[in-house]
């Protein structure tokens, strides 16, 4: 579809929307290193032969919160090649850029900049992997952002209200407002939605004129009552959604009958977990926007690497063998190697005819061996594919089906890792552990002084951010409040402090209090460290060192640490020869905690750390749209900016031009109150999957609905 031009006009938007590239993902394995860095050459060069008007990504552009300078530079090089170039802009942008822009120094789009030469502008909202932490907020996608490679936009600075400003562009009579979100805790969003504190603007006037575009990077899938953002808490006068994090593919657009817009589900670009849902076909889109129609093209990934999974479940092979046949682990071996031998022929069917796709698949068979089975040498059964596999260490993986979860009646005798363990532990984040933990504890061995999400905080600064006084200046803060707070009520009697306790622990949870309280604790730890001149591990060294907070906290200032030349060698030393995960050694002249795990410790045994230690010690100017019954009444302030451009301009490609003055890019309108409700029964887009195109020339068949 591409090559016909028929389908492209001036008036047609073309948009490459792709999400979770995870750039840098196992680059020191030396099968999978290059996976994530070929798959991001391949989309930026299906891009630019597609010749498209911009390209829209959905969070999680790296891996790691920190990228290493081969990764930095990686994608510098590929953004520099392929988005650089002397080739026209045919859009407009006419909102306030200071605002959609808020996080750099330079607050316009990085086309107009009259020191760049930018061909394919890149829009970009930050993800859970790649947010924003440090005294300064930032985050890698900054770094682009003040190269002038990247539009980083969508990033909220309050915790208390969000209010999405959209990006205005127009191209000949097609208008499009992009609205982006970056990654928030799940808990923290949904509870501002239902509290009405998350308002989206837009325009007064032409309202039903815009078609708009919301890239969002949150869990779909619910996870838990709260862990997850409903399609409904979304405002109703969307037409599309591009919703980033989940890794699996579902690119197709899918109609939300109560919002009636259309969600669309890139996926991740490379398999970061042996799971399902990473084994569909991956996929990036090519998105025409046509005035107030679109179409979805789907383009097939081919330097993706093929991941095969199955499940065996030993109980449904009675007819061969039971757990008292005679070397039953023989013949389980054999059937096991049968299913990888069968998955490594599907492999190379598929790969025929297709020169990009990396020759070693990712095989992944997960054994369930309920019902009396034992399993056999899952490191001997894999070198019999050492030379097949890009995964030899994790082929097999064996697992029982849950059992019922066993009274726990003994508060001294608690076996953790018993009420801790599942059948898979991949995909579980620190959060959901603590959690899962509590909601399985009596309430004898329930916490008494902290509550679960601070506790859940704590210990993921601890694993994930090496921050190894999180959870103990947590308790210590915690102790000297309730201790401030008992002494003001002057409470005495051992009955009545429990009670007193109990009662101040209910009164925070789950408020804005609790979360003042968890970031004042985890500034605390951080300023500990940096006073003993220690710094969080990374392999950067000094150029790249910040402070680890949290993605969406406030900034706290800290002093910043004294670049010795210690420190420097320190520095150089860890980073030289060592993989990002691999431990650190303890810093010199600091005495080594008995108790706390390195960096490279794993959830549980971080989890089991902390319950121990639990048991010891106890523009144009916007219109604020209002929600139907999840979001009743809300309301927000909005201020008038009102500026003028030349209308000579409108119907004619517009050139890449010197950045012009901040409000000459806009143009003056006057706006009207709006409510989702009042349009919800006339809502709707004329969408056409480009797989039902028949004829080849006009992907916006079918007549608008609205």
């Amino acid at each position: 579809m591409s090559s016909e031009n028929t389908l492209d006009d001036e008036d047609t938007f073309k948009i490459l929307i792709s999400t979770d590239i995870h750039l840098g993902y196992l680059e020191k394995d030396a099968i999978r290193g290059n996976d994530s860095y070929n798959t991001l050459n391949e989309i930026l060069n299906c891009a630019k032969i597609n010749q498209v008007d911009f390209i829209l990504l959905g969070g999680d552009l790296f891996h790691d919160n920190k990228p290493t300078r081969r990764c930095l530079h990686s994608c510098i090089t590929m953004l520099r090649k392929y988005c650089m170039g002397d080739s026209p802009i045919h859009f407009n942008i006419l909102s306030d850029q200071t605002v959609n822009f808020n996080t750099t120094k330079f607050p316009w789009v990085n086309y107009q900049d009259e020191n760049l030469n930018i061909s394919i502008p890149v829009f970009s909202i930050h993800g859970n992997h790649d947010d924003p932490t440090g005294a300064e907020g930032l985050c890698a996608l900054d770094l682009l952002s003040a190269s002038g490679l990247v539009n980083h936009f969508g990033h909220s600075h309050s915790v208390e209200r969000i209010e999405i400003s959209p990006i205005l562009l127009q191209k000949g009579s097609t208008k499009l407002a992009l609205y982006g979100l970056g990654s928030i805790p799940d808990e923290r969003l949904y509870r501002m939605f239902v509290n009405n504190q998350v308002t989206m603007l837009r325009p007064k006037e032409d309202q039903d004129e815009w078609f708009n575009l919301f890239a969002i990077h949150q869990n779909r899938s619910k996870h838990g009552p709260t862990n997850y953002i409903p399609e409904q808490f979304l405002d109703d006068f969307l037409d599309l959604v591009v919703w980033g994090h989940e890794h699996e593919c579902l690119i197709t657009p899918t109609r939300n009958e109560q919002q009636l817009f259309y969600v669309t589900q890139p996926g991740s670009s490379v398999a970061t977990s042996l799971s399902p849902g990473e084994a569909t076909k991956k996929h990036i889109g090519l998105l025409r926007v046509k005035g107030r129609r679109m179409n979805l093209e789907k383009i097939p990934l081919k330097t993706v690497r093929q991941f095969f999974i199955q499940d065996v479940v030993l109980a449904d092979y009675e007819d061969a063998f039971m757990p008292e046949t005679p070397q039953v682990m023989k013949k389980v071996e054999n059937l096991c190697y049968a299913k990888v031998a069968e998955m490594l022929e599907d492999a190379e069917r598929e790969r025929l005819g297709c020169p990009l796709t990396p020759e070693k698949p990712i095989i992944r068979l997960r054994v369930d061996y309920s019902g009396g089975f034992e399993t056999f040498n899952t490191s001997r059964f894999s070198q019999k594919f050492v030379d097949q596999v890009a995964n030899p260490k994790d082929i097999i993986h064996f697992l029982r089906r849950r059992e019922k979860k066993e009274d726990i009646n003994d508060e001294v005798h608690v076996d953790y890792n018993k009420v801790m363990k599942s059948a898979a532990v991949e995909g579980l984040r620190v959060e959901d552990l603590v959690k899962q933990y509590f909601e399985a504890a009596e309430k004898t061995v329930q916490l008494s002084l902290l509550t679960e999400q601070g506790m859940g905080k704590a210990l993921r600064e601890f694993v994930d951010k090496d921050e190894k006084d999180a959870i103990e200046e947590l308790i210590t803060y915690q102790l000297e409040k309730t201790q401030r707070h008992l002494q003001a009520r002057g409470v005495i009697t051992e009955q009545d402090i429990d009670a007193e306790i109990q009662k101040f622990r209910d009164s925070k949870k789950n408020t804005t209090e609790e979360e003042k309280e968890i970031k004042e604790a985890m500034a605390r730890a951080r300023l500990h460290r940096l006073e003993r001149g220690e710094t969080s591990g990374g392999l950067d060294g000094p150029a790249f060192e910040d402070i680890a907070m949290d993605s969406d906290e406030d900034t706290v200032p800290v002093p910043s640490p004294a670049r010795g030349r210690g420190r420097g060698r320190g520095g150089r030393g860890r980073g030289r020869g060592a993989a990002a995960s691999d431990p650190k050694p303890a810093s010199r002249g600091r005495s080594q905690k008995a108790s706390a795990p390195s960096q490279s410790t794993s959830i549980l045994q971080g989890a089991s750390f902390t319950f121990g230690l639990i048991k010891s010690s106890c523009p144009l100017a916007f219109q604020a749209t209002t929600k139907k019954s999840s979001r009743k009444g809300v309301t927000a302030s909005y201020a008038e900016d009102s500026v003028t451009i030349d209308d000579s301009d409108d119907d004619i490609p517009v050139m890449k031009a010197s950045r012009p003055p901040t409000k000459s890019s806009t143009i003056s309108s006057s706006f009207s109150k709006y409510s989702s409700q009042s349009q919800s029964q006339s809502k709707g887009i004329a969408f056409d999957d480009s797989d039902e195109d028949d004829d080849g020339h006009n992907p916006f068949k079918g007549p608008s609905r609205r």
